[in-house]
């Protein structure tokens, strides 16, 4: 079930990148996010809702449910992968610690 989500996973985000790249600014320039050129609002004018646009969203939703799932899937050990170090046994050296510095000898007397 994991592979299948991965999958999915990994194919809508390629999706994801294509379709956000296609589409075209939609303010022009800086400028008319302050207010220039006749600009009214800070994103421009809102238009219909292009073929290209619901699949940005549609693509998005996919992303997020996908993300969500696979996040929960390996908090709750939904994943069946060994662990890289479980097969490593723990280091047999045991370390002392340090020895203190001697004290400084005492300075001649004059």
């Amino acid at each position: 079930m994991i592979i299948l989500i991965t999958i999915i996973h990994v194919i809508v985000c390629f999706f994801l990148i294509i379709v956000v790249l296609l589409q075209s600014g939609k303010s022009g320039d800086i400028a008319a996010a302050f207010g220039g050129m006749g600009s009214q609002t800070a994103f421009g004018p809102r238009g219909a809702a292009t073929a290209l646009s619901k699949a940005t969203t549609w693509s998005t939703v996919i992303f997020m449910i996908t993300s969500i799932t696979l996040s929960v899937m390996a908090s709750r050990g939904g994943s069946r992968t060994n662990s890289v170090l479980q097969g490593l046994n723990p280091s047999q050296t045991k370390t002392q610690p340090a020895a203190p510095a001697p004290a400084p000898a005492p300075a001649p007397q004059k």
